[in-house]
């Protein structure tokens, strides 16, 4: 085999063929590497090569400029001098950055940020103190107010006769259906929310997740609103004044209990991942038990003595199941709306 010469014999024969035998650049610049390789012979290694380049381009110290830069781009900022190196915050309140600090030394990271950790309500202390505090509340209210609900829930499928009294609700009742119909509200705009993210996207226009958040709870509490109402006017023009009293004060009992039923699915779904398909049973067994239970105490408060079937669907799906298809509607295009297209 062929054996190739030593580089410190080649490095010696090549400097004294660049001082002697190696062309100048054009108008007395300094040579290139082209020009370099091209005084070799054809044959010349890799090796040779390295070494004729070596001897010719000796590295030197890299002096930036410290004048100014005043070359800029209007409406633009000042270019940053390539000596000003900050160390991020995070890496300056850590343990070993505090060590160097104390050392004397100061350290430089590098490199390219990672992806941010995708928000979830279970890291965000302010949802997740929220939902604690509403359960809380609602524990106490329900301890001084348990046996109202114990008594109407018994209650609930007697068929009341024409001469029957009822006995009116305390303050504290009243104002317990209110939270619990409020914390309602809260739960359906979790849901909707857990949906939204789901379903149609993780980004919005909006500055944070608690403004879409707090959209969702408005039109869900407008929505319940608009449906007292909507009951209120049709009954107070086909029924009397007591029956629609009685019908409001169930449809508000059930809307409260509602949030009690639906509050675990929130925990769940909240601090322990629940799956996808868990909570779809869950809410779709949790309203199909509500609309149940809606009409009928809808039949035997309005309908029970009149017989009428068909009326009563007709009347049911007017006041209940074309509004809630509609809100649903509504809030499926409110995710979108707010939902960054890219």
């Amino acid at each position: 085999m062929r054996q190739e010469p030593a580089d410190s014999i080649l490095s010696s024969s090549v400097k004294d063929t660049a001082h002697t035998a190696l062309p100048t650049g054009g108008g007395g610049g300094r040579l290139t590497p082209y020009q370099v390789l091209r005084t070799l012979p054809r044959d010349a290694t890799p090796a040779q090569q390295d070494s004729a380049i070596q001897a010719t381009f000796q590295p030197a110290e890299i002096r930036y400029s410290s004048r100014p830069d005043t070359l800029h781009l209007p409406g633009h900022d000042k270019g940053v001098s390539l000596k000003e190196v900050d160390i991020p915050i995070y890496y300056e309140k850590t343990f070993f950055a505090k060590s160097l600090e104390q050392a004397g030394r100061t350290t430089t990271m590098y490199g390219m940020p990672g992806d941010p950790i995708p928000y979830t309500l279970r890291n965000d202390h302010a949802m997740t103190s929220l939902l604690l505090g509403s359960f809380i509340v609602s524990l106490l209210l329900l301890a001084g107010t348990h046996r109202f609900f114990l008594h109407r829930m018994k209650t609930f499928f007697y068929v009341p006769r024409a001469d029957d009294t009822f006995m009116p609700e305390t303050s504290t009742e009243l104002r317990c259906q209110f939270f619990l119909t409020a914390q309602t509200c809260l739960l359906l705009a979790f849901l909707q929310f857990f949906y939204t993210q789901h379903f149609i996207g993780e980004t919005f226009i909006l500055q944070s997740d608690y403004m879409l958040i707090g959209v969702y709870f408005a039109m869900i509490v407008v929505y319940f609103l608009i449906r007292a109402l909507l009951y209120s006017g049709v009954n107070l023009v086909f029924f009397d004044v007591k029956r629609n009293t009685l019908w409001q004060k169930t449809l508000l009992l059930i809307t409260s209990l509602e949030g009690v039923v639906l509050f675990p699915l929130v925990m769940l779904m909240v601090f322990f991942e629940l799956s996808t398909q868990n909570v779809i049973l869950y809410f779709a067994i949790a309203l199909f038990l509500t609309k149940i239970l809606t009409f009928y105490k809808c039949f035997v408060i309005f309908f029970r003595r009149v017989g009428g079937y068909l009326q009563i669907i007709l009347y049911f799906c007017a006041l209940e199941i074309v509004p809630l298809a509609v809100f649903w509607s509504a809030l499926a295009l409110t995710g979108n709306y707010f939902k960054i297209n890219y």
